[in-house]
């Protein structure tokens, strides 16, 4: 498949955007995330972006979207070629954009190479030392259209399907496009904004596939760190322990290595104990260790958070009944790492370990057991099964 130039570089729409405002652009091509400074009405934007489509897309002669742009970093010329009806001709380089086209080219394709390679073996063929010593054209010819090229199907991407996707590709970046508008509101606005848009995929049953967008709408806000404390309210209530696995992933693009995302997560826990205390308060321990299995809590984070009974979230009575009992759970937590820490000896003796729950005492406990299998295949501490 014939890929527009424009989808491997998404900056040029961008900047073609902040050439025609006189504003300042960025961009984030690892998340597929460009930013135009300033507030600007949609419309005016969707105006450019036909202007972008007119100028550096649509082939002159026949308004198909097949074109190939080629760069001559040497002449500083920019030649364009259509797969569609063979046209080959110069850009207009007058505008701001070409320069940063200029600066910034297209990455070759395997194709590309194929065909340098070619000719400079035929240079040598030919006696010349170099590509300049042989007659070519500014504008080399079409890769699809390549006497020795792999797409032998090339034609068929000329269907009007084909075409339309080729526009739907260029309006989805687009689309990527942030206003910085957003990025100047206070941070409870954001959060809001944050709120908002992850309530809308859920009311439109479109949040278990949704992480990725979940994650750069996180982003674009600036508001990455605090993330958790809405995904578990949204998406959370006392089936909480289910929930944790369906959204594992979710709750992994903003909290793995990010440890003050891991205490906006506690926080949402315990704002969750609020609101279901009947069902979760007893059921604290299992919870946060559910967490730390999912590898969403880090141990130094739990150690920490339980340090310090704070108010942040809920009542200063509860969070020290959250706290109480957490506790068998952070005791273990401190035991294990003392453990593992310890000589040979002590781990072969902690094999006949294991924590079980006690549903009368409502609390983790240790009792010793005895091991069904040999020491050294046994699990350390199962908590799972509770």
């Amino acid at each position: 498949m014939v890929e527009p130039h424009f989808s491997s570089v998404g900056k040029n729409p961008t900047k073609f955007f902040g050439c025609e405002l006189g504003a300042q652009t960025q961009f984030d091509a690892k998340n597929d995330r460009f930013i135009v400074n300033g507030s600007h009405e949609a419309n005016k934007l969707q105006d450019m972006l036909d202007g972008f489509i007119r100028k550096f897309v649509l082939c002159p002669e026949c308004d198909n979207p097949e074109t190939d742009l080629h760069i001559n970093a040497k002449k500083q010329t920019i030649g364009n070629s259509c797969k569609a009806c063979g046209y080959r001709g110069m850009l207009d380089t007058r505008h701001k954009l070409c320069t940063f086209i200029l600066r910034n080219p297209p990455e070759d394709t395997g194709s590309a190479k194929k065909k340098e390679k070619k000719s400079k073996k035929k240079d040598k063929e030919n006696g010349s030392s170099d590509g300049e010593a042989s007659n070519h054209n500014d504008i080399d010819a079409p890769d699809a259209v390549d006497g020795d090229d792999d797409d032998q199907d090339w034609g068929e991407e000329t269907t009007e399907e084909a075409q339309q996707r080729r526009m739907e590709e260029i309006s989805a970046h687009a689309k990527n496009l942030t206003l910085s508008e957003d990025l100047e509101k206070p941070l409870e606005e954001r959060v809001n904004l944050f709120y908002n848009f992850v309530k809308q995929k859920k009311e439109d049953g479109a949040v278990d596939s949704s992480d990725k967008e979940i994650l750069a709408e996180a982003e674009r806000l600036d508001v990455k760190d605090t993330a958790p404390l809405i995904l578990t309210e949204l998406l959370m209530d006392e089936n909480i322990r289910d929930q944790i696995k369906k959204y594992k992933r979710h709750f992994l693009r903003f909290t793995h290595n990010n440890k003050k995302a891991q205490k906006y997560l506690l926080g949402g826990f315990e704002c969750l104990v609020k609101l279901h205390q009947a069902q979760l308060l007893p059921r604290v321990p299992i919870v946060l260790k559910d967490l730390y299995d999912a590898d969403l809590l880090e141990e130094d984070v739990i150690l920490a958070w339980a340090e310090k009974v704070s108010k942040k979230y809920v009542s200063k009575e509860l969070a020290k009944e959250i706290h109480a009992k957490a506790a068998p759970f952070v005791k273990w937590l401190k035991e294990a790492e003392e453990e593992s820490e310890g000589s040979g000896a002590d781990e072969e003796e902690d094999d006949n370990v294991e924590v079980v729950y006690s549903s009368s005492a409502r609390e983790l406990k240790v009792e010793t057991v005895k091991p069904e299998k040999p020491a050294e295949e046994e699990d350390d501490l199962d908590i799972d099964a509770i």
